[in-house]
């Protein structure tokens, strides 16, 4: 079985929920502390095994191409200030991994965005992650992209990254219609897209922003493009896929952050505020005593 070693992320979208920020800076950079959710999400990557990463871009976002690049006037300041602490955090940012970019010029469905990674793809499996969803494991646990990937070597099939969540939250998402059920993987038989609360079942699996996507994608995608002006969503390739090929749902391991809605940024911010030792126990003491009720 081919190894999972590239990794498509899609970073061309507005980011509309975040205006008037996101009129010049791209959601992708903004900071969850003091670095870019996007950053995280490739080093979610590379603690997978992935080697290569496609960053699949809009033409105004010129700012993710340079964080991932070396900015030699900064490194040799801060080098030449003896200011090494601040020099380890931006001077091996580059070769994280080898980073390729595309450019999306029309928004017009993540299955779209993704067929513009079928070159890079190689005929190669490839894993894809959404830049709105965050993922956090514990120390010792794999990453979710490594969950996938492993579960992918296991069947030889396309995967989806899922979690079971509450029925009301599951209205917001694409709810898989379950098969045969081993352990953490799911035969998926169908989605249901942001159904109705009465059509949820219980305890629903929802698909969360994480794929490994095998090449046959490619050619569904194809055949779906001939219906001129269709917006085409990775998840309806996917079902293609699934009545003809087979795919699986994985309930993956860790915390999912939607980082594309104000709350679940704000939520993401406080908790990795308080995993960071530089500024845990302020936080801390900061919570315990805040009274939110005085806060108008």
């Amino acid at each position: 079985m081919t190894k999972v070693t590239k990794a498509v992320i899609p970073c061309a979208g507005f980011g509309t929920r975040f205006l008037p920020e996101t009129k010049a800076i791209p959601k992708e950079m903004f900071p969850i502390i003091d670095t870019p959710s996007l950053q995280l999400i490739c080093q979610e990557c590379v603690d997978s095994g992935i080697t290569d990463i496609l960053l699949i871009v809009s033409e105004s976002k010129q700012c993710i191409r340079e964080h991932f690049a070396h900015n030699d006037k900064l490194e040799s300041e801060l080098r030449n200030k003896n200011k090494l602490d601040l020099l380890s955090t931006i001077e091996n940012i580059p070769e994280m991994a080898n980073f390729h970019y595309t450019i999306q010029y029309v928004m017009n469905g993540t299955g779209n965005a993704i067929y513009l990674a079928k070159e890079f793809a190689n005929g190669e499996p490839f894993a894809v992650l959404y830049g709105d969803d965050l993922m956090y494991t514990e120390k010792g646990m794999p990453p979710v992209t490594k969950q996938l990937a492993d579960a992918y070597e296991k069947t030889g099939k396309l995967i989806v990254g899922c979690q079971s969540i509450s029925r009301e939250e599951a209205t917001k998402y694409g709810v898989v219609k379950p098969g045969k059920v081993n352990g953490r993987l799911t035969e998926v038989l169908g989605f249901d897209e942001k159904p109705s609360i009465d059509r949820v079942p219980q305890n629903p699996l929802v698909s969360l922003g994480r794929y490994i996507i095998t090449p046959d994608i490619f050619e569904v995608i194809e055949k779906e493009q001939q219906v001129e002006g269709k917006e085409l969503y990775i998840t309806d390739a996917i079902l293609t896929i699934a009545q003809t090929k087979g795919a699986y749902a994985y309930d993956f391991e860790g915390r999912r952050y939607d980082i594309g809605d104000k709350e679940g940024f704000v939520e993401a911010t406080i908790e990795y505020g308080l995993r960071n030792p530089q500024i845990r126990e302020r936080l801390k003491d900061y919570l315990k005593n805040l009274n939110v009720d005085n806060i108008k």
